[in-house]
């Protein structure tokens, strides 16, 4: 059962819903969105009832929820949300552009990446400073080094940062620097770390699982809601099948079935999906047309040097041929594209 406020509830509304269902054994965890705050109940729902929830001040509506999910879905929230990082949305309106180097490898490529992203007309720089590999003796990232020079680019090309953090002691530490924190597939069901970044007050972009079923990546979108942070964004990354001819094999058919599940964006990663260059600029155009809030790319000023990744990281003309698509197919299906937010 959920309880959502109305836009006017006050702090002391949701705080008296808050105390009545615990009066009654029950726990209840606070959600706030961009334009409502949503209040998750656990436990005897019959107690709930007994409670009559919706005539105290500020609630709008209580629902009894069918779906396991229940911050997330469709049910508890009918319309599409729209996420925010910093001053870019992502959401049912626009189409938002993602696009940097897998990893952040020193300042002078990472600089460069970053020119090129913005060049290109990418609204959001991506980077990644932890790097969890299959291998132990691959590229791990530069750490807290390489969040850093993720700031400076920042403040150079006015771009907010979305960057990966792999551990639950790491999201204070990652949230000091990058504006939207990435959870990656292998960590898609690292409970504790979406515990941890669900506590915390920045977007989350949170990758599909490499071989998660559409419920367990609303469920794991769950853990991070049920801490307090609407703010999620799912993403769509290629799930393993038995095809070895491609890196993973993009799933776009959830793209528009999670839009009728769950209330949240949903963007898609054309580069980690097929792990080829020649693949990311057709499965990117294909993620606008089924209906992507946006898409995450892979660019590198010289992909052969790279130390992760290389072979499906976008070059400069490559990429601005991309975003020239992108803009026009977004307005085809009547998107907004985004521009670049001023440098500072």
């Amino acid at each position: 059962m959920v309880v959502v406020m109305g836009t006017a509830a006050t702090e002391e509304d949701i705080q008296r819903v808050v105390d009545h269902v615990r009066v009654v054994g029950g726990e209840a965890f606070v959600s706030r969105g961009e334009h409502r705050t949503i209040v998750g109940l656990v436990g005897d729902i019959e107690a709930f009832q007994d409670l009559n929830l919706a005539v105290l001040p500020g609630v709008d509506d209580v629902l009894r929820v069918s779906r396991p999910y229940k911050l997330v879905s469709r049910e508890t929230h009918p319309e599409p949300s729209t996420v925010m990082v910093r001053d870019v949305p992502i959401g049912p309106d626009t189409f938002t552009f993602i696009a940097g180097p897998c990893a952040v490898e020193n300042e002078a490529q990472t600089f460069a990446a970053a020119e090129m992203a913005r060049a290109a007309g990418a609204n959001v720089l991506r980077g990644g400073a932890f790097k969890p590999r299959t291998s132990p003796y691959a590229f791990q990232g530069l750490g807290e080094q390489g969040l850093k020079i993720l700031a400076e680019c920042r403040e150079r090309t006015g771009l907010p940062v979305v960057t990966e953090v792999i551990e639950a002691r790491d999201v204070e530490l990652v949230t000091r620097y990058a504006d939207m924190l990435q959870i990656g597939t292998r960590n898609m069901q690292n409970f504790m770390l979406l515990k941890e970044a669900g506590r915390g007050h920045l977007p989350v972009m949170l990758k599909r699982g490499l071989a998660a079923t559409i419920e367990e990546w609303l469920m794991a979108a769950e853990y991070i809601a049920q801490q307090g942070n609407l703010q999620v964004v799912l993403c769509e990354r290629g799930i393993r099948s038995f095809e070895p001819a491609t890196r993973n094999t993009l799933d776009l058919s959830a793209v528009p079935l999670v839009h009728t599940m769950s209330h949240l964006p949903v963007i898609v990663d054309p580069s980690h999906a097929a792990g080829r260059r020649e693949l990311v600029v057709p499965l990117a155009r294909a993620a606008v047309a089924v209906g992507a809030d946006g898409v995450m790319i892979d660019l590198h000023p010289c992909p052969d040097e790279a130390l992760c990744d290389g072979p499906q990281a976008l070059t400069k003309d490559e990429v601005d041929g991309l975003s020239a698509d992108l803009g026009r197919l977004a307005e085809i299906v009547g998107r907004r594209p985004l521009t670049a937010p001023p440098r500072k």
